[in-house]
């Protein structure tokens, strides 16, 4: 049975959070590749990579200001 569309969602979310942090088990990466769509989780990463860089943004600017 196909995912919803939230579902498939947070599932990209967690396959980019835990490819960021560059740890994952062989099963979970296969079953990611296999049934994510590749335009969700491209979406996913460039929204994790966003939020990462005004996360950045955000310190720094607090540290030095």
């Amino acid at each position: 049975m196909a995912e919803s569309a939230k579902a498939q969602v947070v599932r990209a979310f967690r396959a980019v959070f835990w490819a960021f942090l560059g740890v994952n088990k062989r099963k979970n990466l296969e079953a990611d590749a296999t049934q994510l769509n590749p335009v969700v989780v491209v979406i996913a990463a460039v929204a994790a990579v966003g939020a990462l860089i005004a996360l950045l943004l955000l310190i720094v600017n607090l540290v030095v200001g």
